[in-house]
């Protein structure tokens, strides 16, 4: 079993299995057409894609984030849509650094599948390994898959403003410095971050080709930001819910389970206008 992160030549390997299922998640936040429109042009034999708007998010409300976590039923609908069993082995992969595709690998484990993985340098690292592409349509027999969504797995808003004034209890915040420093907001309507947040970029999960750092190294970053907090007590956040399901993939590559999602994150939390903002010069 697959449960963190696969290779493409892993992955090549076993493409012709029927109980393996691969989804191809490419995505771009600012461009929201652009992901399905790269599938339709090219993608790895097999896959089925996955809309950020529509298959893994539920519809904004005037109180949501951008990416409310999609509703149990609709999701289990989607997962039947694709033909999941309980014994498939999902892959999931977006065009390099596993951003969006950790999304689909968090909301599976939410509702009980542990068996999947992210394509480590997603398509990138598909084709730059010679690996065969498709731009066939996928059909798969649809099956009835019955989630149990575990609460558990992540907070809410009320919960993280509880949480984040203690010093047992850590909030990181996935997006790039300049953002959650306040001086630059390309999406959402008011910039800064969560007051006693710390910042760590899913960027730091990287190598420069995309790929996933080593446990190791991967440790020792998150020991940092984590001051000496348990990993049960820390809560990962970002823009939407998005990103900071790659800190909780991160961690669990690293040996470190047990990080709560906050699922609302930034653009849930300037909903309202009593919680605090904070900036940096």
């Amino acid at each position: 079993m697959f449960s963190t992160l696969i290779s493409a030549t892993d992955l090549a390997a076993h493409l012709q299995r029927v109980d393996w299922l691969v989804v191809d998640c490419r995505s771009d936040l600012l461009q929201p057409t652009a992901g399905e429109a790269a599938y339709v042009a090219s993608h790895i034999p097999g896959a089925v894609y996955a809309h950020l708007d529509r298959d893994l998010a539920s519809a904004i409300t005037p109180s949501t984030g951008r990416h409310p976590l999609p509703d149990p039923q609709q999701f289990a609908a989607t997962l039947g849509r694709w033909g999941l069993q309980p014994h498939t082995q999902v892959v999931a992969y977006d065009a390099d650094t596993g951003a969006y595709a950790a999304r689909l690998w968090w909301l599976l484990r939410w509702v009980g599948h542990r068996k999947v993985a992210v394509l480590d340098g997603g398509f990138k690292a598909w084709t730059a390994a010679g690996l065969p592409t498709t731009q066939e349509k996928t059909h798969r027999i649809a099956s009835n898959y019955a989630v149990a969504a575990d609460r558990s797995a992540w907070l809410d808003a009320s919960q993280v403003a509880a949480n984040v004034a203690s010093n047992d209890w850590r909030l990181l915040d996935a997006r790039a410095p300049e953002r959650f420093a306040g001086k630059v907001e390309p999406i959402d309507p008011v910039a800064g971050h969560v007051p006693g947040a710390r910042n760590h970029p899913f960027a730091l999960n990287l190598t420069t080709e995309g790929r996933f750092l080593p446990a190791s190294e991967l440790r020792a970053r998150f020991a940092a930001s984590q001051d000496g907090v348990d990993d049960r007590n820390t809560i990962v956040m970002c823009g939407s819910g998005v990103t900071a399901c790659h800190l909780l993939l991160a961690l669990e590559v690293a040996g470190k389970p047990g990080a709560k999602l906050y699922a609302g994150s930034w653009s849930e939390w300037i909903r309202d206008s009593s919680r605090g903002i904070a900036t940096e010069k």
